[in-house]
């Protein structure tokens, strides 16, 4: 075990010792005072299965068949979603053959990001994942369920979805997704399509070609972001089965990877052989995700998800503690926009089973987990095949890279670090992703131009005022000041500055999320400048110094200079499209530090008394 992953798991157990034990004993109290359906009255139960067969009576009635409550975030808006229109019915089915039934729990609302990306919508993007959480909850509160299957894939929605089930840590919990759909126009050729439309030499017709060949059937995106990161995390946590993540969503080991799933949830003694979601859900997991997303360049959101995640199970885990892991752990996959290949060309190098095959030799994956499988990650290094017989199995290991410019084994790797910091300084706390940025670019010392909001930017850059050395501070778009929405607008614009030779960075206390590029960006500020953050007495021509290599990010100016000035005030939004719904998301968030989560604030509170 490398020392250093070994230390941050016992720092992370100790750090979280009372937390986690008080999780840990409303889990064991949940299931001894209310053991599923057994507490339920005559009239409880004749409402929960009204609509079921007579078989499905019998066997919920009985109390001895296990009863799963499907979580499916369904919709046909998102092309990742819409292919899970049809496995509530094969759950069903798989389960009635295994002695056991099921029944759609709760169905929650699927955001897609790429639909309001730019949009008034985005301002919900966010606080969408625990609205999530709480339909979750929702739908396993009838406590008719012996477990719980989550159908979902896309950025807010599986960690809201974990969030949720985690206040049913008794339960045992497994996760489907969809897969990606087939490669489209590449990335590279798509991102150059939205710089030349951003610098004016593309028109609307050319970018909407482009972007319709990219996105174009059903599935996941196949560039890696939130969505796909989510995939990687859910894989390595060990509540989906190993190899499933990334097969097209028509791949024929679809069914027998559902009936798999579909096999152990229902196994006699889930529950008391240690596979409730409590006993997989652990430090030492969680560390596993972190170094898995760190070695493929997963999505900057990922650093509000995990510890979000992470105070749903009562284990404090910190950006330092992502920041410690990410100096040792290698990165060994280039997909965009961390490369030019895309998550089919990941899958096809070796896929999560080479990751994981490739950490583990490294001892840079604690191996005392428990997953879906049982105890161990032994699975989690090969891919799943079907025998003569058509049955499920694991025994092709993944030991070597079929394409090494996409995946690299940990002897060999892209870079000796996973590229994700934490930073510190007179402007606050934030994260930067670096792993698709050039060493040259790595750090800038620049005046500041200072926006509050995307539009604004983009009118200067239009108008021609950015064309310097400049470090773009976009504020007011944290999550107390706007829901915290992902500026990809901006993206273009400030590439082209870049590709004009000049010195250019980002500053923000909003999101880039799994996009997160070529420019450097230091994202997630806190705090944030509706709450008073040093961003917040920011002026043009400032000088920023953003230092990845130091971890620093400093505005040159005395702290007396900085104290002196008057906060500015964002102007009001006058938006609506159902944000003023989330009003008290708004006014109860935490701080990004915390997952910038509504349940964040209690869970930042909490620690800070103890």
């Amino acid at each position: 075990m490398h020392p250093v992953v070994e230390e941050v798991t016992d720092t992370l157990r100790r750090r979280s010792r009372v937390s986690r034990r008080a999780y840990l004993e409303r889990c064991r109290r949940a299931f001894d005072d209310t053991p599923p359906k057994r507490t339920l009255s005559c009239g409880n139960l004749a409402h929960g299965y009204a609509a079921c067969s007579e078989t499905e009576k019998q066997l919920i009635g009985g109390m001895s068949a296990p009863n799963i409550g499907i979580i499916s975030a369904y919709n046909d808006m998102l092309s990742a979603h819409q292919p899970l229109a049809d496995y509530p019915a094969a759950v069903k089915a798989l389960a009635l053959e295994c002695g056991a039934t099921a029944q759609v729990a709760s169905g929650v609302p699927a955001m897609c990001d790429g639909v309001t990306q730019g949009q008034p919508g985005m301002e919900l993007s966010l606080f969408s994942r625990d609205v999530v959480a709480m339909a979750t909850a929702i739908g396993l509160s009838h406590n008719l369920f012996d477990a719980a299957l989550c159908l979902g894939i896309c950025d807010k929605i599986v960690p809201g979805m974990l969030i949720g089930a985690l206040q049913f840590g008794h339960l045992p919990t497994a996760f489907i997704g969809s897969g990606p759909m087939a490669s489209g126009i590449p990335n590279k050729q798509k991102a150059a399509v939205r710089q030349a439309y951003a610098a004016g030499t593309a028109d609307e017709a050319a970018l909407l070609a482009v972007e319709s060949a990219s996105y174009h059937s059903a599935g996941t995106c196949t560039f890696y972001g939130t969505a796909n990161t989510n995939q990687v995390m859910m894989e390595v946590l060990g509540l989906q089965l190993p190899g499933s993540s990334f097969l097209h969503p028509d791949d024929p080991l679809r069914p027998a990877l559902t009936r798999r799933t579909v096999e152990e949830l229902v196994r006699p003694g889930a529950v008391t052989s240690g596979r409730r979601l409590c006993d997989v859900l652990t430090e030492a997991s969680l560390v596993n995700a972190v170094v898995a997303i760190l070695a493929t360049g997963g999505s900057t959101n990922h650093t509000l998800h995990l510890v979000a995640i992470a105070h749903a199970a009562g284990i404090d885990l910190t950006w330092e503690d992502m920041d410690e892991l990410s100096r040792i752990v290698p990165l060994l996959a280039r997909v965009y926009p961390n490369g030019s290949a895309d998550i089919n060309d990941f899958q096809t190098a070796g896929g999560t089973a080479f990751v994981v095959r490739e950490l583990r030799s490294g001892g840079l994956l604690n191996e005392d987990v428990v997953t879906l499988l049982g105890a161990g990650l032994d699975a989690y290094g090969h891919k799943p095949s079907l025998d003569a017989g058509d049955k499920l199995q694991w025994t092709a290991a993944v030991s070597e890279s079929r394409r090494l410019d996409v995946l690299r084994p940990v002897t060999d790797p892209f870079s000796p670090e996973g590229g994700l910091r934490s930073l510190g300084g007179n402007l606050g706390h934030c994260v930067i992703k670096i792993s698709a940025v050039e060493e040259a670019h790595q750090v800038v010392r620049a005046p500041c131009r200072v926006f509050d909001s995307q539009e604004a930017l983009k009118a200067a850059f239009e108008a021609g005022e950015l064309d310097r050395d400049v470090v773009a501070v976009v504020r007011f778009q944290g999550p107390g000041a706007n829901g915290m929405p992902e500026l990809h607008k901006m993206t273009p614009y400030l590439g082209v500055l870049q590709d004009r030779g000049f010195k250019v960075a980002l500053v923000t206390d909003g999101r880039m999320s799994g996009a997160s590029g070529k420019v450097p960006a230091a994202i997630h500020l806190s705090p944030e400048g509706i709450e008073g953050g040093p961003i917040s007495r920011l002026q043009d021509g400032d000088v920023i110094e953003l230092d990845a290599h130091r971890g620093r990010l400093d505005v040159l100016l005395s702290a007396e200079q900085l104290a002196a000035r008057a906060e500015a005030t964002p102007a009001p939004s006058g938006l609506s499209l159902g944000r003023g719904l989330f009003d008290v998301f708004r006014r109860n968030v935490s701080k990004s530090t915390c997952g910038a989560s509504v349940f964040g604030a209690t869970a930042e509170a909490a620690t800070h008394s103890e």
